[in-house]
């Protein structure tokens, strides 16, 4: 499968079938510009500009925002309900994590996850070969409860999310503190803005981290 990172929290997942998704569109207003796709589905992890600009994704995509489980074209997909913030949703609302089962890999989307690790959602997300996972703080987990995060699900490979960069306005960190975390312990690799995986890819016995560019 083909992982491409389309910036802030959204990526492109294609299947080697060619089954599309994409994760958490964003509107322009957050100082970067959304690119144009195609796909057969979108997810939307909440309704917030920087999450849920639909029209910017074409082929008439069947829109996925409801905390339900999804088949698309043999794509498994489910939505597991979180919150937005640390008090069960009254500064934020709530957050919907999705996992899709693709080419044989487990993939979970965290979506502006804002609560603490419990043993409860961790049950819930397990397993998992690679996180999406948002770590800017400040709207979501920052690098220190990402970092929790990754300890607790141990997935094959981490892809960090929701972080500043250059262009975007929204009071977040960039990616270096959560990086950072993981230094001397975890392979760290810059690989552009698409990384392809596989089973073959994963050995199971370390974690990969992958800092995709826009």
């Amino acid at each position: 499968m083909k992982i491409r990172y389309l910036g802030h929290s959204s990526f492109l997942l294609t299947e080697s079938t060619g089954t599309a998704i994409v994760c958490d569109p964003f509107d322009e207003a957050i100082g970067i510009e959304m690119p144009e796709v195609e796909a057969d589905a979108v997810t939307v992890s909440h309704h917030h500009y920087d999450h849920d600009c639909i029209s910017k994704v074409k082929g008439n995509p069947v829109v996925l925002d409801k905390e339900t489980g999804y088949d698309l074209a043999g794509v498994e997909i489910k939505a597991i309900k979180s919150y937005h913030d640390d008090a069960n949703g009254r500064k934020r609302g709530e957050n919907i994590i999705f996992k899709f089962r693709m080419d044989g890999l487990d993939v979970c989307h965290l979506g502006d996850l804002g609560e603490e690790c419990s043993s409860e959602l961790i049950e819930a997300i397990l397993p998992v070969n690679v996180l999406l996972i948002p770590v800017g703080g400040n709207y979501t987990i920052d690098a220190a409860m990402a970092r929790e995060y990754v300890d607790r699900i141990m997935p094959d490979v981490v892809i960090p999310m929701h972080y500043r960069t250059k262009g975007i306005n929204l009071d977040i960190d960039k990616v270096d503190e959560f990086v950072s975390l993981f230094e001397g312990e975890c392979e760290i690799e810059e690989c552009g803005n698409e990384v392809e995986l596989s089973r073959e890819d994963l050995d199971g016995e370390k974690t990969r981290i992958l800092i995709l560019e826009r």
